[in-house]
């Protein structure tokens, strides 16, 4: 034993719940004789949340398949993960006083109130004699890591994403090892040695998500990493089609760290360099995720500690949305999936029912609800990120303000996506609207993609009524294009 390694530490586990390829456990176990594993439950966050809440539930299983993990690679059954339902910000400082360490380890947590939480633990550890310790790991690159000529933050991502493929390194993808230093994790005392709690413990209840059969933790990624490297070569092509098994699936994992970023990023640049299109797109997609990290981190007021978004262009905030009664039915409508568009509602059918949306529908539904109903981006921003399982705030943030039109990089505001035009190209034999609106099956081809236009023979034949079990269209597209093209160009000339 190393006789100038510390006593003992602490890995405090947050959005990287696996143990292999892990930096701050990497850190840990190599800087002390023992350490201790926790995760909290933070109550500051999770006491607002419905009590059912697909998340929860997913980390709570991610939580077993980690705490099974220490073990084994311990080899001791009290060497597992300690659990807690708390609040972090105060548990933290207690538990790492209870224990006697004299670090606590963690890996970075870019939103702003992690950020807040992060200050506090740091300052009542400080208290204690203990230091924290954080390090990357949820990116490639973060913060100002990719910066342009001028030493600025990049605000436009073709460029960026040729810095960060010109500042890649073998060593940045690179995975930290873990198991031949893990004798140094510590058993747990008596009082701490439990299994992890179960939903109802915490004050939750099941939701759907075994139902759905999301692969869980760390095992569940890798065997769904595997399964998108069968068929990686074809992404750039499948990627489009939401009927089609085209995307990884793999956002989530990411997401709550279950499948490192490295070995993401690793695994699609080894088949990129053999030749592989869909690989080049798909590492493309893991560089707009640190794209949209760099700008929450470089521009803060995209989302602040309270929570309000604001536009990344700041004149795009004088545009003036649509508000009142009127706008909270038709906001309703879109939330439920009931705007007479079938590609727009079995899109917001597949995101309630499961928490997951298809990355092309991402882009359709918001694009309606900002140039359709002309309705403020940051609506369907608190939706999605109410909704999602795979929610980060970045990405999402990210991801409205590009379709509003208000974000570094975004679309032009006059392209404006055809909803129908969408569904009859990327979901042409309807099978995708079908899964989630069977009541339209018998509608003809072409009108299933728009059934206003059906004749009523037609309609009766395939037992649809418009406003009935299906609804008309709340709104005209090519009516809401011209009210969307007026509403940008006149904020734009008055913000400047």
């Amino acid at each position: 034993m190393d006789a100038s390694r510390l006593t003992a530490g602490l890995m405090w586990f947050r959005r990287d719940l696996r143990a292999q390829d892990n930096a701050a456990l990497h850190h840990a176990l190599r800087t002390c004789r023992r350490v201790h594993c926790v995760f909290v439950f933070d109550r500051a966050l999770l006491d607002a949340l419905p009590r059912r809440d697909r998340r929860v539930e997913f980390i709570r299983d991610a939580l077993v398949d980690l705490d099974a993990q220490l073990r084994r690679m311990a080899g001791s059954a009290e060497a597992g993960l300690i659990v807690r339902h708390a609040v972090a910000a105060d548990e933290i400082p207690r538990l790492a006083h209870e224990l006697s360490v004299q670090l606590v380890f963690a890996n970075h947590d870019y939103e702003p109130l992690a950020i807040e939480r992060d200050a506090k633990v740091r300052g009542a550890l400080a208290e204690l004699g203990i230091a924290l310790h954080t390090f990357k790991d949820h990116v490639i690159f973060e913060r100002e890591e990719v910066r342009t000529i001028a030493g600025l933050p990049y605000s436009v991502f073709t460029p960026y994403k040729k810095a960060w493929l010109g500042k890649l390194t073998g060593q940045d993808l690179a995975a930290y090892e873990v198991g031949q230093f893990a004798k140094a994790l510590a058993p747990r005392p008596a009082a701490l040695c439990r299994d992890v709690p179960a939903l109802g413990d915490i004050g939750f209840e099941a939701t759907n998500l075994h139902v759905l059969r999301l692969a869980r933790g760390a095992a569940g990624a890798h065997e769904m990493l595997e399964d998108f490297l069968d068929r990686i070569d074809r992404y750039d092509a499948s990627r489009d089609y939401p009927a089609v098994k085209g995307p990884s699936y793999l956002g989530v994992h990411l997401r709550f760290g279950t499948l490192s970023i490295r070995e993401a990023a690793r695994r699609a640049q080894v088949r990129m360099r053999a030749g592989s299109h869909g690989a080049a797109t798909w590492l493309g997609e893991l560089i707009w995720r640190d794209f949209f990290n760099q700008v929450l981190a470089n521009f803060p007021h995209v989302s602040d500690l309270e929570g309000h978004s604001h536009s990344f262009r700041r004149s795009h905030d004088a545009i003036h949305w649509e508000h009142g009664k009127r706008a909270d039915v038709l906001f309703a409508a879109w939330c439920e999936g009931r705007t007479g568009y079938p590609l727009v509602d079995a899109a917001m059918a597949q995101l309630v029912r499961t928490g997951y949306m298809h990355n092309r529908l991402r882009m359709i539904t918001a694009s309606f609800l900002c140039k359709d109903l002309g309705i403020d981006w940051r609506r369907g921003e608190r939706f999605f990120a109410e909704h999602l399982n795979d929610y980060d705030l970045a990405s999402n943030n990210g991801g409205w303000q590009w379709a509003s039109s208000s974000g570094c990089d975004a679309q032009p505001y006059f392209r404006i996506f055809n909803p129908v035009a969408q569904s009859r190209r990327f979901d042409p034999d309807g099978k995708f609207i079908l899964h989630y609106l069977p009541q339209l099956a018998g509608l003809p081809p072409d009108a299933l993609h728009e059934p206003s236009t059906a004749t009523p023979l037609e309609l009766a034949a395939a037992g649809v009524q418009l406003g009935g079990n299906y609804p008309a269209p709340i709104v005209d597209h090519a009516q809401a294009r011209e009210r969307t093209l007026a509403r940008y160009a006149a904020a734009l000339k008055t913000g400047g």
